[in-house]
């Protein structure tokens, strides 16, 4: 097809998500290698958003997409009561990765499943019901996770799952809880562990966390955080789930982020780049409590899928590949990398607010006028913000635009060459917002 063809035919007979299909303009991406997409009409665009935070590895690895081939060749699928080897090789690597005494994996078709199913595991495991989440947050697209997700998202999906408590966030979208992180953390957890006895400890069953907070703005947990919340949590025999399907897997500069804050979960899932999204697969790793529990009681969930032969093979080849070639470490290495692009943006363009980043997990903050508020509101928008969504697109870089701000989440095999290409065109184009700053 040409270009023409194939966006017509997508929006004639296809819908998108999180859009009215009729005001979608798809990019027309016919292949993909490395860290850049091309076009059927040969424009090429760096992807600078890894898609959807998920391509960790980079596009059409030789390494992968051979053992794609090698595995069309083996056992594509068995249901899911037998035993197979690329279930077997890829538990038991992922036993050997994942901290701890997290040695048991559940695996799934994605991240919201997986997310699914650690939540109805710790629903069996405790006997409890009610799950505490937090609002800066999304957890996926089914009905209980976009019940759990606290982003508009979940406004018009609403009822759905019963037995949800959302809480604020150490970072609310404009309420902050102190002037330092370790004043923030101690007076979140106050608030925190106020909400628990109100709602009743003996009744949750688990507080779910993006570990680091995607979607909703790149936000790492401030300094001593994750050790507070797990004490606190233990402390009334709540679980935690640390939702990793996007800040896994090397994302953060650790193979899991929760890493950084020298703790285990009770459970952990991940999706994105297990794969890196070469084939649909999610997981849920249980520490070794949760797992016996369930060798002698019965853990009541399914899926067809499940632990599917063909993407368990193709998974470990993408996570093999990852370790192997030091992916993680590159993650690490260009974070200070990233951070002085950033700051050389903030220098320059009266429009940048702010910016951070943890690994190669990243984001820049756009503001309208000196009084610091930002461009556009929660939810919001700001023509400027289409303008430049635009002006990448037309000149080369894929990311995501979004309320207020931009999104810095290439491949974690992406060169100082080619980050310094992207930031050359980010900083062209922000003289649009600049244009629209307020004074």
């Amino acid at each position: 097809m040409d270009t023409r063809e194939m966006i017509d035919a997508c929006l004639d007979h296809s819908l998108y998500s999180w859009s009215a299909t009729g005001s979608v303009d798809p990019l027309p991406v016919l292949s993909a290698k490395g860290c850049w997409l091309y076009g059927p009409d040969g424009r090429k665009w760096l992807d600078f958003n890894s898609q959807l935070m998920s391509v960790n590895i980079g596009h059409s690895h030789p390494r992968v997409v051979q053992a794609m081939k090698d595995a069309a060749d083996g056992l594509i699928y068995a249901y899911p009561g037998t035993a197979t080897e690329p279930r077997a090789k890829l538990a038991k690597r992922l036993s050997e990765l994942a901290p701890g005494d997290i040695d048991a994996f559940f695996f799934t078709l994605g991240g919201a499943e997986a997310n699914e199913n650690a939540v109805r595991a710790a629903q069996l495991y405790t006997g409890r019901k009610k799950i505490l989440a937090r609002y800066r947050s999304y957890h996926g697209g089914t009905n209980a996770m976009l019940q759990l997700t606290g982003d508009p998202r979940r406004w018009y999906n609403e009822p759905g799952m019963p037995g949800v408590v959302h809480v604020m966030d150490p970072w609310p979208y404009t309420f902050s809880w102190g002037e330092n992180e370790e004043e923030i953390t101690r007076k979140n957890l106050i608030y925190l562990e106020e909400v628990i006895q109100y709602e009743g400890p003996q009744t949750i069953a688990a507080m779910i966390i993006e570990t680091v907070t995607g979607t909703n703005g790149i936000l790492p947990p401030p300094a001593g955080y994750l050790k507070g919340l797990r004490a606190l949590l233990d402390k009334y025999g709540i679980l935690l789930i640390c939702d990793e399907v996007m800040a896994g897997f090397g994302r953060t500069g650790k193979l899991f982020a929760f890493e950084h804050g020298d703790i285990v979960p009770d459970l952990v899932t991940m999706a994105k780049g297990l794969t890196s999204s070469y084939v649909p697969l999610g997981a849920v790793g249980l520490r070794k409590p949760i797992a016996d529990h369930f060798r002698k009681n019965v853990f009541w969930g399914g899926l067809t899928y499940h632990a599917h032969a063909f993407c368990c093979a193709v998974a470990l080849a993408a996570v093999d590949t990852m370790v192997d070639e030091g992916m993680v470490e590159n993650a690490a290495r260009l974070e200070p990398v990233v951070r002085q692009h950033m700051e050389h943006l903030k220098s320059k363009h009266v429009s940048v607010a702010g910016h951070r980043n943890i690994g190669l997990f990243g984001l820049v903050e756009l503001r309208k006028n000196s009084a610091g508020d930002r461009i556009a509101p929660y939810n919001g928008s700001h023509p400027a913000m289409g303008k430049l969504a635009a002006y990448f697109r037309e000149n080369g870089l894929f990311t995501f635009v979004r309320w207020d701000n931009f999104m810095v989440n290439p491949p974690l095999c992406i060169t100082e060459a080619e980050l310094e290409h992207g930031f050359a065109i980010i900083d062209r184009a922000l003289a649009i917002t600049d244009e629209a700053f307020e004074g």
